[in-house]
């Protein structure tokens, strides 16, 4: 999954293994994980499917029934090619669960996978399989952010291209149009922070006081807090 650019958290998230594990695996710093009960389960994949398939769910039934076939591995390599199988089926959409409101949807999209609870991360796993148009906006906007918290300005014009195609379309277009500008704020290091924050801080004593401030009153004001 990694050699076709699957985050390493997502692969966590659907394999069960820990994140340490996976890094040392996409590492290629172990390739002993699952190496020997792979092998001896491999060949009964095709029946433990079926067998699946029919309504067999434990793992020692599944087990005994292989068995009876002839195959001789331990009852821990059935039970964990099980407890795989249920969380794959957890991740697909069921259709019978509400969907959360847009703005539910866009907070768990963005938020750490560490962070969320398990139900909002199985949550996450299914709208991602339901809704590939959108785990690829989201894969955007990390891009995005990455790209302006390291101002690499060189990454610009590829996101554009690419993100024009995608649910960012519209904010792609509109990045497009002032490109010039989103550059320079890429390349320079000057920032208009102060004096948005100084922008904030006056609405911020105008609401104190209901939107009634004349600019005198409110010159007082911010002279008087300096």
């Amino acid at each position: 999954m990694a050699h076709d650019g699957t985050p390493i958290r997502r692969i966590v998230r659907l394999t069960g293994l820990s994140r340490g594990l996976v890094r040392q695996i996409v590492r290629g710093e172990r390739e002993d994980v699952f190496r020997i009960r792979e092998s001896s389960l491999t060949p009964w994949l095709p029946r433990l499917e079926k067998e699946w398939a029919d309504g067999c769910r434990n793992g020692a039934e599944l087990r005994r029934r292989l068995r009876a076939r002839g195959f001789q591995g331990s009852l821990r390599v059935v039970g964990e090619w099980a407890t795989r199988q249920r969380r794959a089926e957890q991740a697909v959409p069921t259709g019978t669960e509400k969907s959360p409101p847009a703005r539910k949807i866009a907070r768990l999209l963005t938020t750490g996978r560490d962070h969320l609870s398990k139900a909002d991360a199985i949550r996450v796993a299914r709208i991602e399989a339901a809704l590939p148009a959108l785990t690829q906006a989201q894969i955007f906007t990390e891009r995005f952010t990455d790209m302006v918290r390291n101002a690499r300005e060189d990454a610009l014009d590829a996101w554009l291209e690419e993100a024009e195609e995608s649910l960012l379309g519209a904010f792609a277009r509109g990045l497009r149009q002032d490109q010039a500008a989103v550059a320079a704020a890429l390349r320079e290091p000057w920032s208009n922070g102060q004096t948005e924050g100084q922008i904030n801080r006056l609405k911020t004593i105008k609401r104190q006081m209901y939107g009634r401030a004349n600019i005198d009153l409110l010159k007082a004001r911010l002279v008087a807090a300096l």
